[in-house]
């Protein structure tokens, strides 16, 4: 595959594990217009990789993703017609993400939130560096978590969880993520390479079409639930896109203040 058109992800290769870099470390890797292209084709394009078994996602520099970039979620206020783009490449991304065959492992090396933690909820196994911390603090900027957050997080914890930090956009810490079964593995910052690589390689050594198989089989009623209700939560977070309390946390956002919200 040429990956040369990627602009914020970056790509290499460790044998038959290909390796996803989220590549705006000075943003923390917020997602931006061009990136959240690039996500609703990554996917696609890593699934016809000739050679690779294994997928490996990460971000580069010290956090994973900070989810969207507040400058370009604004876009979607002052020009809705970019919003019905979003919208398609946000299904694009989510679909494409669990449509893939090839077992999918997050290296989880810090911050996620928003829809970088959504990004990294659809991965089949979560490996997290100790000192990262996620959640989806949709609600704390006056949006609805409709990228992806409202659907994965009560199968992975159970919906009285889920509805907990959902609603209060609170994050967590890894350590609290794996006990509740957020996410897979803990590990020492240090200790997160190794522990990732170890699994992408007894991953990509073993027998590559039952482990295919295997996962398509189980991510099944996923992709049922995501194709069944998936436009609903788009639509919810176009509304709430449209609030007064959202255009309240972005001014907020760019004043550093903290919002005042007026429940409009």
């Amino acid at each position: 595959m040429d990956f040369s058109s990627y602009e914020c992800i970056e790509f290499s290769r460790a044998g038959r594990v290909l390796v996803l870099s989220l590549n705006r470390p000075a943003q923390r890797n917020a997602v931006n217009a061009r990136l959240h292209h690039e996500l609703s084709r990554v996917f696609t394009d890593a699934q016809r990789d000739a050679d690779s078994d294994v997928v490996l996602l990460t971000g580069n520099g010290a956090a994973f993703c900070a989810g969207g970039d507040i400058d370009w979620m604004q876009l979607s206020v002052d020009e809705p017609e970019e919003f019905e783009k979003t919208a398609r490449e946000a299904k694009d991304i989510v679909y494409s993400q669990l449509d893939l065959e090839k077992p999918l492992i997050c290296r989880l090396n810090g911050h996620a939130t928003g829809l970088g933690a959504s990004l990294a909820l659809l991965c089949d196994v979560i490996i997290a560096s100790d000192e990262a911390k996620i959640g989806d603090p949709h609600v704390s900027v006056g949006l609805v978590a409709g990228d992806g957050g409202a659907l994965i997080w009560p199968q992975l914890v159970g919906y009285a969880k889920a509805k907990k930090y959902l609603l209060t956009g609170e994050l967590m810490t890894a350590t609290e993520a794996e006990r509740i079964g957020l996410i897979t593995d803990v590990v020492a910052r240090a200790e997160l390479d190794a522990a990732v690589d170890a699994l992408a390689q007894r991953l990509a050594a073993g027998a590559t079409k039952a482990i295919r198989w295997s996962k398509v089989t189980t991510n099944l009623p996923l992709r049922q639930l995501f194709h069944s209700y998936f436009d609903a939560g788009v639509a919810y977070e176009c509304l709430s896109n449209r609030t007064a309390d959202h255009a309240e946390a972005v001014a907020a956002f760019r004043e550093k203040r903290k919002p005042v919200f007026s429940g409009r």
